[in-house]
């Protein structure tokens, strides 16, 4: 599991998942390029990995909604890292989200915020491992982590949301774009083997001060009885990233307490 000497470019390099799986990747050794919408909360970031890893943390900032920026984002940081061996994107709308008509009940979700969604959440790591497949390829490393979620792979339980005051309707988008990164990561494992591989990790729900009724509805729906964390993220990230899964491409790794199970 050792990653020492790599480098690992993470998208949504600030946020929850993100963050986790930067901080999994440096642990086990890895330099780490975190790209993040928000570039002042990315160099907060940065600032504090290399207050414990001197010098293995660069923030670079990019609005994976537009196509320029991104490639632009990629390059800068390959050239930052001298290279890459990870591309890990965390970057994604999500059910907080406040852009007009996508945390909505289903009548009022809009195509304008379905679009600026799919951007982000798909298209844009589509983006990235078209521009980095070259640099991931030449490493003899190469690993690509798409972040998905239950979502994408089964439909919403409405009775977890009852009592709680969340929107039971949920985001469409959200699922849409999540189940597609799923069918991305097969297509692009295929496509880019023997050299790199590509995976998926689909978490269940992660505990941010939801509502009580929520929390008590999900642990009960899950064989673990708990909602997720961000740090039961973070050996997924490793595994995947390291040569600990060597023989594994094309895969789709549930990191959701049994969730899916059922």
């Amino acid at each position: 599991m050792n990653l020492t000497g790599r480098s690992a470019l993470v998208t949504g390099g600030a946020g929850h998942i993100g963050m986790a799986a930067a901080e999994a990747l440096l642990e086990a050794g890895a330099r780490v390029a975190l790209l993040d919408l928000d570039a002042a909360a990315a160099a907060r970031c940065a600032e504090g990995f290399n207050a414990r890893w001197p010098g293995m943390a660069h923030a670079i900032p990019c609005n994976l909604a537009d196509e320029t920026a991104t490639r632009t984002a990629a390059r800068q940081a390959i050239a930052a890292l001298g290279g890459l061996d990870i591309l890990v994107h965390s970057a994604a709308f999500v059910g907080t989200t406040k852009t007009p008509g996508w945390s909505a009940p289903f009548a009022e979700q809009t195509v304008a915020a379905w679009d600026a969604g799919m951007r982000v959440n798909l298209t844009s790591a589509f983006v990235l491992t078209q521009e980095a497949r070259q640099a991931l390829a030449a490493s003899g490393h190469g690993s690509v982590i798409f972040v998905s979620s239950i979502y994408g792979v089964v439909g919403s339980d409405a009775a977890v949301y009852e009592g709680t005051g969340m929107n039971a309707d949920r985001v469409l988008a959200y699922s849409a774009s999540k189940g597609g990164l799923l069918q991305l990561m097969r297509h692009l494992s295929t496509l880019l083997a023997p050299a790199i591989r590509v995976n998926t990790i689909s978490p269940g729900g992660i505990e941010r001060g939801q509502p009580e009724a929520f929390r008590k509805n999900y642990a009960a729906r899950t064989p673990l009885k708990r909602m997720g964390t961000e740090e039961d993220m973070k050996g997924a990230v490793a595994y995947l990233a390291s040569d600990l899964s060597a023989y594994v491409t094309g895969q789709n790794l549930m990191v959701d307490g049994g969730w899916t199970a059922w």
